[in-house]
């Protein structure tokens, strides 16, 4: 099911975390932040809204990351439904895809659950006091990638909180799957 993601809450607090990456280490909010803000992207490997954008999300971390914006991504859908978002798949597709950003598994979803995460691809972008300046999507692309030439909203977006320490007012929402809960 396709949901979008709410409102941005300007000024919220990113939430702490400590989690395994597929690098092996154990990452924690400190350790991801950068010197001008932070990205945290909740993502999966078998969502086609993420498969649709991967690429354009790996260019666009790695240029925010030459304007001092670190980025993070999290999985933290039910494995056990969804064999292909696995830990092992995981790893896969962080060395696959060149990530040059961490690949994190929240396997008891509170780290999703704390950041009010609804899909994927799911978009929080920080300042450098780790505050909420943008919740917004990547681009125009939905299932299938929008034409090369749309504009770029996550990258001016966070592009702007790297310079101004603020996020743009209006903000178009991030559109993906559900993340898939684990049944109670």
């Amino acid at each position: 099911m396709a949901l979008e993601t709410p409102v941005c809450e300007f000024g919220l607090p990113a939430v702490d975390f400590s989690l395994p990456g597929t690098d092996g280490k154990i990452w924690t909010l400190e350790d991801c932040r950068g010197e001008n803000g932070l990205l945290v992207m909740f993502i999966c490997n078998h969502c086609p809204y993420v498969k649709a954008v991967i690429d354009r999300l790996v260019r666009d971390t790695n240029e925010l990351k030459a304007l001092g914006i670190n980025s993070v991504a999290i999985m933290s859908n039910d494995v056990n439904e969804y064999p292909e978002d696995a830990f092992d798949n995981m790893k896969q597709l962080a060395i696959q895809q060149a990530f040059s950003f961490p690949y994190l598994y929240d396997e008891t979803q509170q780290v999703a659950q704390a950041y009010g995460a609804v899909c994927t691809p799911d978009f929080f972008g920080y300042n450098s006091d780790l505050q909420l300046q943008y919740r917004g999507r990547l681009d125009a692309s939905r299932k299938e990638a929008a034409a090369s030439d749309v504009r770029r909203d996550l990258f001016e977006a966070m592009k702007q909180v790297a310079e101004t320490g603020h996020g743009p007012e209006n903000q178009i929402p991030s559109m993906g799957c559900s993340i898939k809960w684990r049944a109670a």
